[in-house]
Order: C-alpha cells, then structure tokens, then sequence
C-alpha cells in the first residue's frame, strides 16, 4: 500500500532571495528560530517578514518585543520606508511590548508565562494574525533565575503557537558554544536560520545560513545579505550552472577598426569580455567605447567602478571625444562607484545583482575586477565572479570586465585568474621602443569569432580610439615615433626606387630607339642589297634565258643542216642508182 507524500506548506517570506533557498519561504504554522550576535539584522529579518505579510500576502501580524518599545520600532522602521503606523491603523500589525524586571517579579515554585499567553492570544485574535514574531526570547532568561520552569514554559509557549496556526520568528542571541545563548534550538527545531556579522581585515560581512529546516530540502551554504533602504535581501552564493541561452547577435565594440579585427561585427551579445593591461594602457577608454556604442543604440548600461567616481569618469572620456554625460541624463547609462573596501566581497555582489534587477541593462562593465583582490583571496574572488558571470549570461548580459595586470607578471595572466571564463580576451601592452612608449592591442582569443591575430597600435586621440597597423620588419615591432620614423624611411626608399625605375625607364627608351633606328638602317641596307641581288639575280636569269635560246637556235639550225645534208646525200645516193 502506497503512502500518500504529504507536501509541507509554506509561508512565503517576501524577502528576495530567501524564499529561493528554502524553496518557498518558512513552515506554515510551526516557529523558526531566527539567531545571532548583536546587529547581525535578527530584528529586521523577523519585521520585514510581518510587513511583507501583510503588504503583499494579507497576513495580517503580531510583533511581540521585550526590548524595544512600539514607538521606539515606529521610528527604527520609517527609516527603512516601513510606515508601521498606517499598517497599526489598518489592523494588520499589532505591536506590543513586554516590560521584564527581576525586582519587579515574585517568583513562586508555580510560576508560568500564562499571563505572557493571554496578552499573546489577545493580540493575535485582535488583527486575526497569521504570523508572529518574538524578539528576543532572552530577555525571558534575564528575568527568571529558575531556568527549568522558563525551558517547560518555553516548550508550552511553542505548543501554544502551533495550536493557533500561526507562522511564528522567535530570534535568540548567539551563545559562545550553542547558536543561542541558552540553547533555544533544542526546542524550535523545525526550522533554525544564523546570521552571522563578521569582520575580517575591517571589512564587515553578513552571512545567513540555514542550520536546519525539517521536512524541507533547503540551501545549505552561507549566503551573503544585505541589509539598505530596500530592507533584507539574500544574494545565494552557488554558481548557475551552464544551461544559459548563446546568443548569435552581435554588438559593435564601438570601435571600427576592432569591429574588423573580430570578423567585422563585434562581440556576441550576452558574451563575457575581458579586457587587460597595466597601467594607462587604455582599458576604460575602451569600456566607454562600448558603453557609448550601446547607448547609441537605445541600450541600458549600468558601470560599475571601483576606481574613479562619475564625474572624474565623465570628465576623462571628453578628452577622447566621448560624452558620456548626455546618456546619464537619457537614464540610459548608470555609473554604481565604490571603493571595493567598502564592504565584503559577497555584499558587492548582492550590490550588483540589486542593481541589475532593478535597472535592467543590455551591458555591464566592472572597472576593473583587479580591485576586489583587495577585499579576499583570489579565489573567493574568482569564485564570485564566476557565479557572477553566470548570473549576466542567464540574462543574456554582455559582460565586459577591465582588469589591471603588474609588469613583474606574465601579461597573459589575469590578476584573479578568471582568463578561462572570459568568451573574449584582449590585452593592451605598452610597447617601448626608441625612448618611448606606446600601446599595442592583441586580440588573445574570441571564441566562435574569426578574429585577428596580429598586433594593432593602440592610439588615444581627440577623436577616441584609433587602431593603426604597426611596423614589423627585421628590427621588430616599431611604433610610435620609431614607426613614424621607419615610415618615412620607408617612403624615402619608395621615391628612391621609383625615381630609380623612372631613369631606368628612360635610359631604355632611349636605347631602344637607338637599338630601332640601328635596326631601321640595317633593314634599309639589307633591303638594298636584297634589291641588288635580286637585280642581279634578275640579270643573271635574263642572260641564262637569252643563252638557252641561242642554245635553242643552235641546235634547231644543226638539226635544220643535219636535216638537209641527209636529203643531199640521198639525192645523190639515187642519182649514181639511175647512171
């Protein structure tokens, strides 16, 4: 007999991303533990939860402090955009709070919290509350000094909850062994949340962690939030896996000549490109290029930069020629500047997600990634980088990172070794050559790009970027001056060679009408003597003729004798035959 699967309910949080880790928000109807150190956000967790209820779920709730006052929250939380006096008004919060004194409590060996029970119910049937937050469940201990009775009292208290239906937060205080001080999480085991505020290297970090949550597969990693005028966001840590969509579109690097270089039609949409060099290179000049071209085209893009502040940013692209201030006042480009020390490495990338989410861009540029090094180790930074750059290929983003490299190192070599999840790689060099240095472009690799392999001259001008091809010969790659130089070397020869050809040209021309005139006299002579030979040729065969024919007479006038000598003699032969 098969076992019908009962599915767990749940009750939505509203909080961005933490209904994503445990897979649609906390157990409907039973108490989450909620703990921590002191301003690690267990007070705003367990707030937002009841104001996003009621705003966005009509659950109405019942906050039940026994530290801070209900005026003393109304003012904490207008500053987060939470107007708890309107939600009081309308019946969908009740606040109360829960004044505990050790002097002022006669403690007997029957001593309970039923008074505490009462003042509970009568708020949640008042708003007839769906959920309920206790903060913080310590301050019960401070009061009593028979911890038993408070545990058994405690374990009603949860009883208590789960028969009024209610999806109940009770945070607790970090204990130095145990995640509460007097280790609550014995008792609320259904579902136990830590939040941790660390500070490494005076940088702060908040991280949650879901310790345990029964009956429910849920994330298990720490997962870095943040805590701004938004409220409570939770950003998960784990990579998105390679199931995103590659584009065919291509976008315009919003360079000509490097359009060229990459097959004549840019970067893949959604692509990652990276873009290195040391120092003054020109990696940003190049950033703003594409960000340019992308407004051009109507596009968002959103610029984050660790480095140099809006204004300085704007200021340094006009000297190239771009203006980059008019797609600031379009809403078409965003610039999120920071120091990269201002908070961990995590918060700046739920800071980037934030900013995408809500602003919705077609590029992305970071300026430069080098930077983050200096809030964690290479390989937490890569680490967020790759989830990162999954993140915006997901969405189809195009990516394009800037990263700072040290001449001591090898230049094919990223500061945070990111190089093999870039689609595109091109590095900016400085060249030095003859007392000066210039900048070189190699396209490292492109892939499903037929792109160049050769070497561009790197030229910031008024006009922006330009791409010159550069001087290879027997003494190598020139440019600059040495290139100029060598051009004009090269010109010199070229007008010494032509001038060279054009007198060759000449000297043949004139032999050759001298070698045509000697040919014309000869063929004027060898006509002379072709005319005398044939004269006398002529001669000869006239003479030959005149001597045949004399011939022929001869001998017609020896036959014509031979002729009548034979008839004389028999004229005579008959005459002496008649005697």
């Amino acid at each position: 007999m098969k076992v019908k699967n009962e599915v767990l309910l749940k009750c939505p949080t509203g909080i961005r991303g933490l209904d994503e880790i445990t897979g649609g928000g906390l157990p409907q109807g039973r108490p989450t533990l909620v703990c921590g150190g002191t301003g690690c956000g267990k007070t705003l967790f367990a707030m937002e939860f009841l104001l996003r209820g009621a705003l966005h779920h009509d659950e109405p709730g019942v906050f039940m402090s026994f530290e801070e006052k209900p005026d003393e929250l109304v003012q904490n939380y207008a500053s987060l955009g939470f107007n708890l006096k309107d939600l009081l008004a309308r019946h969908l919060l009740a606040l109360d709070y829960v004044h505990i004194e050790r002097s002022e409590i006669e403690e007997t060996g029957e001593y309970d919290l039923e008074g505490l029970f009462i003042r509970l119910g009568h708020a949640i049937d008042s708003v007839g509350a769906k959920r309920v937050v206790l903060d913080t469940v310590e301050a019960l201990f401070s009061g009593f000094s028979s911890e038993s009775i408070l545990r058994a009292e405690l374990r009603r208290l949860f009883r208590f909850l789960k028969a009024k239906g209610v999806t109940a937060i009770v945070t607790g205080e970090q204990g130095e062994r145990t995640l509460t001080r007097y280790g609550l999480e014995e008792y609320v085991a259904d579902c136990v949340i830590f939040l941790n505020h660390t500070v490494v290297e005076q940088v702060a970090t908040r991280r949650l962690r879901i310790i345990k949550y029964r009956g429910s597969s849920h994330g298990t990693n720490e997962y870095p939030f943040l805590i701004d005028e938004q409220g409570f966001s939770v950003m998960p840590i784990t990579s998105l896996g390679l199931d995103h969509r590659a584009s065919t579109e291509r976008v315009s690097t919003g360079i000509p000549r490097l359009d060229t270089m990459l097959g004549g039609k840019g970067y893949y949409r959604g692509s990652s490109i990276l873009v290195t060099g040391t120092a003054g290179t020109g990696k940003s000049s190049m950033a703003a290029h594409f960000v340019n071209a992308a407004c051009r085209r109507g596009e968002r893009c959103l610029y984050f930069a660790f480095e140099e502040s809006q204004s300085q940013i704007l200021r340094n692209m006009r000297s190239i020629g771009l203006d980059l201030e008019q797609w600031v006042e379009k809403g078409l480009l965003r610039f999120h500047t920071t120091r990269p020390t201002i908070y961990g490495l995590e918060m700046h990338l739920v800071t980037m997600h934030k900013a995408v989410e809500g602003f919705s861009p077609a590029i992305v540029v970071i300026d430069p990634i080098s930077n983050l090094v200096t809030t964690a180790t290479e390989s937490e930074v890569k680490s967020m980088l790759c989830r990162l750059v999954d993140y915006l290929k997901l969405k189809q983003i195009t990516a394009f990172c800037t990263d700072l490299t040290t001449t001591s190192a090898s230049l094919e070599r990223t500061e945070v070794g990111i190089s093999s999840l870039m689609d595109a790689w091109l590095l900016l060099q400085n060249i030095e050559s003859s007392g000066e240095r210039n900048r070189g472009l190699y396209i490292l690799k492109a892939r499903g790009i037929a792109h160049s392999n050769q070497v561009r001259e790197f030229l910031l001008t008024d006009q922006g970027v330009n791409l010159r091809d550069v001087y290879v010969g027997q003494g190598g790659v020139l440019t600059g001056a040495a290139r100029i130089a060598q051009e004009a070397k090269d010109r010199a020869s070229a007008i010494d060679r032509r001038q060279e050809t054009e007198r060759k040209q000449r000297e043949l021309e004139r032999r050759k009408k001298i070698v045509e005139a000697q040919i014309a006299s000869l063929q004027e002579e060898f006509e002379i003597e072709q005319e005398e030979l044939q004269r006398i040729v002529t001669h000869e065969k006239l003479n030959d003729e005149a001597l045949m024919r004399e011939s022929l007479e001869l001998a017609k006038a020896r036959q014509a004798d031979s002729v009548a000598s034979s008839a004389i003699n028999r004229k005579s032969s008959k005459g002496e035959g008649t005697q």
